[in-house]
């Protein structure tokens, strides 16, 4: 499960937070940061789980656009 994390002050996705057992690993939004790629692989081949800055599930079709508007 993937949640997107929002700066506090600009309001804006920062990073994505990754749910693992060993208890959550933020993600840059970096186009070269290998987490961040297999995050939004995950995420287009239906892979994973999106949830928006609130904790709120979105649908597969919702999270997929939402990455391919990413870097």
């Amino acid at each position: 499960m993937y949640q997107l994390q929002k700066d506090s002050v600009l309001n804006t996705i920062c990073a994505v937070n990754k749910t693992t057992n060993n208890g959550m690993m933020s993600i840059p939004i970096c186009a070269d940061n290998t987490d961040y790629a297999n995050f939004k692989t995950a995420i287009l081949e239906d892979k994973a789980q999106l949830q928006d800055a609130d904790g709120n599930t979105m649908t597969a079709e919702q999270a997929k656009e939402f990455v391919k508007e990413l870097p």
